[in-house]
């Protein structure tokens, strides 16, 4: 009984058909025909630029990972008399 429900209110939140192309036409006469593809390329280029973002952070940590540890670098800040 309560799945039943729950699927009714899910659907009636969801947009059909003629409510989609009501939602177009409005962004349309909204922003006009020019405005929308100047968006969409600005928008490809913020989630280009995201996942560009993304793969350095992914390799510069598998990159550490990878290093062999080297333990002579680690400096203990004594230093041998001679």
């Amino acid at each position: 009984m309560v799945t039943t429900f729950l699927n009714c209110i899910f659907l009636l939140a969801m947009p059909g058909g003629s409510e989609w192309f009501l939602i177009i036409i409005a962004v349309l006469v909204m922003f006009g025909g020019k405005k929308i593809p100047e968006f969409m390329r600005g928008l490809g280029k913020g989630i280009r630029e995201f996942n560009d973002a993304k793969n350095n952070v992914k390799d510069e940590l598998e990159k550490g990972m990878n290093e062999p540890k080297d333990t002579k670098a680690v400096s203990t800040g004594t230093s041998t008399p001679q």
